[in-house]
């Protein structure tokens, strides 16, 4: 890490989901990345991105919500010394909603330019020069996994990890920052950890989405493919990093066993806890009780409770 005498700072979006049900994936967040002596400093004003459902049109207002937040990332620069023009979210949906819009208006002069009219009560004009980050991404490119590896002081040896993608962090190919059809970065963060990450062919699979609100039928089919394909692989436990993918592979579990009944439950975790976990965070920043299925057996079982 770049500067190790002196902490880096990063802004930070944490997205709706995360201030509300998926509190565990904010707090992990935060606390991990204090271990790695980043100040991460949350985005003042920060509003609801729109998620991705906001960009199925060329429809210039629903580029509006992700655009206001590069905004406050030139006010939170223009007042934080240190502070790069760019931003980081761990939530896959936001980076890739906010990725996206980033893209398009950086593309479109006229977009932006009606944007930023729309906006004139705004100080700051948006100029397309604030670059979105997801966690991940950071963590490879500016933390590395080698010194990562270096504030490990719970090395999760002998845990067997799934790491899920899903399709907002390798789609369209124009946000992806891994291989598109075998991607690898959160393998190489479980390495880094001391976990032992399986090879799992479901990985890039779509959960079905908001397909859970009301056809649940389908994300049962979906959950019992996916975390079947992990426990072939003898896995432990999934990580993902989208909210809305640990609600369907993790909370409808008890769907896919009345579907099947030969399913097994498996605990799914965002990745951040279990960097939290392998740098001895405080369980406060674990917040292992909002889980579904409760990984405390599994990871017991492994000497890691």
């Amino acid at each position: 890490m770049e500067n190790e005498n002196k902490p880096m700072k990063l802004a930070y979006y944490p997205g709706c989901t995360l201030k509300n049900q998926a509190t565990n994936f904010d707090v992990s967040t935060v606390s991990s990345m204090a271990k790695l002596d980043v100040e991460v400093e949350e985005l003042d004003r920060w509003n609801c991105c729109g998620t991705v459902h906001a960009l199925n049109s060329d429809n210039v207002m629903n580029r509006v919500a992700p655009i206001t937040n590069m905004i406050r990332v030139k006010e939170a620069q223009a007042r934080t010394e240190g502070m790069a023009s760019e931003f980081m979210t761990s939530c896959a949906m936001c980076y890739n909603t906010l990725k996206r819009a980033n893209i398009d208006v950086k593309k479109r002069a006229d977009a932006l330019e009606t944007i930023n009219d729309f906006l004139s009560l705004e100080t700051t004009k948006y100029e397309g020069d604030v670059d979105v980050l997801h966690l991940l991404e950071y963590l490879r490119d500016r933390v590395g996994f080698d010194k990562l590896a270096e504030r490990v002081t719970k090395p999760l040896k002998g845990l067997r990890v799934a790491c899920y993608y899903g399709c907002l962090l390798v789609r369209p190919k124009e946000v992806a920052f891994d291989d598109v059809e075998n991607p690898m970065i959160m393998e190489n963060l479980v390495r880094a950890l001391g976990a032992t990450p399986v090879d799992f062919s479901h990985k890039t699979e779509c959960c079905g989405a908001y397909q859970t609100v009301d056809k649940p039928d389908v994300i049962a089919e979906r959950t019992d493919k996916i975390m079947g394909s992990a426990h072939e692989e003898q896995a432990d436990l999934v990580v993902v990093s989208c909210p809305l993918c640990a609600f369907n592979l993790d909370f409808r579990q008890d769907d896919a066993k009345r579907l099947n009944p030969d399913f097994h439950n498996m605990p799914v975790l965002y990745f951040t806890q279990l960097m939290a976990l392998a740098f001895g965070c405080d369980e406060s920043a674990l917040r292992f009780d909002l889980q579904h299925i409760d990984p405390l057996p599994v990871l017991a079982a492994r000497g890691l409770g």
